[in-house]
């Protein structure tokens, strides 16, 4: 069992995290923690732990996710692979539950339920998405509701659609379980394997460049597996992802381009009803801004 753990200027969290990996109830694993280009010295904030002989320790220029991953695996030796981000954290019966469901060797990826926490780890609201099992290629293109903390992976999946997309910014674990769900199935374990630390320095909350992302992703998926989607799947999924381009510039007060975004929703799927919701609230707003509450002053906001 492998174990990788990338890290870039997240010292103050990476030993909680290596230890929530080496603490685990199923002891059989190895760790590489990849440290890309941090200037906070993570070797010197688990130096304690890097006398536990699981643990291999690999330092390269900062390069981003995709290829800090793609290090750990060419160096990993495990039937199965998992991850874990370093301001994150593993439950300690996480691989013990997971591992016994790769019953079948059509099972690729094995995900579960997880719990957001905030910065000192206390849990704060969870807004979990759809569950979906087996061949769930349809699915996963319309919304990606597989969490990579959350996963463990075959690693005969990576020797049959290849490593983490190096030229990706963003959504490498959403380009992973498309290429994986056009050859494997995909298990849910009903139970929080994982702790996803919700603060202000994540690199996912870039919207207009996770949407980009997610645009190619969805792109490439479709080009290189033609007639492998229904196409009202597919138009479904753009409307979806339209919808969502739009729900995040309307969100940001970028109402024009909120609205291009809505009406190729629209264009695309006709009768997709969240669009035409948004566009309905869109339309509506100027006069709910101007109807003041009774006894209220209309000028002053008040």
């Amino acid at each position: 069992m492998s174990v990788v753990l990338p890290t870039h200027n997240m010292a103050r969290f990476l030993g909680e995290a290596l230890q929530s990996a080496l603490t685990q109830t199923y002891p059989h694993l190895e760790v590489h923690v990849v440290d890309d280009g941090s200037t906070d010295s993570p070797r010197e904030a688990i130096r304690s732990l890097l006398a536990d002989p699981r643990v291999h320790f690999h330092s390269i220029p900062q390069s981003g996710q995709g290829p800090a991953k793609n290090v750990a695996l060419r160096a990993s030796r495990g039937e199965f692979v998992a991850f874990l981000d370093a301001d994150d954290l593993w439950v300690p019966d996480k691989l013990e539950r997971q591992l016994p469901l790769f019953v079948r060797p059509e099972i690729g990826v094995v995900y579960s339920d997880f719990e957001r926490v905030d910065i000192n780890g206390t849990p704060i609201q969870t807004f979990r998405g759809p569950i979906h099992v087996g061949r769930i290629t349809n699915e996963l293109l319309i919304e990606n509701f597989v969490t990579g903390m959350a996963s463990v992976v075959r690693r005969e999946c990576f020797d049959q659609v290849g490593l983490f997309d190096e030229t990706l910014p963003m959504g490498i674990d959403y380009d992973l379980w498309l290429r994986i769900s056009t050859k494997y199935e995909f298990v849910y374990l009903d139970h929080v394997t994982y702790l996803y630390r919700y603060w202000g320095g994540q690199m996912s909350r870039n919207f207009a460049k996770r949407l980009e992302c997610a645009i190619l992703i969805m792109k490439r998926l479709l080009d290189a597996n033609p007639g492998l989607v229904p196409r009202r799947i597919e138009n479904l999924a753009w409307a979806h992802t339209y919808t969502y381009g739009g729900d995040g510039f309307f969100n940001a007060g970028q109402r024009s381009k909120a609205l291009s975004w809505y009406l190729k929703a629209i264009r695309t799927r006709p009768y997709y009803w969240p669009a035409w919701r948004q566009l309905a609230f869109w339309a509506l707003q100027p006069l709910r801004d101007s109807i003041a509450l009774p006894g209220r002053s209309n000028r002053d906001g008040s």
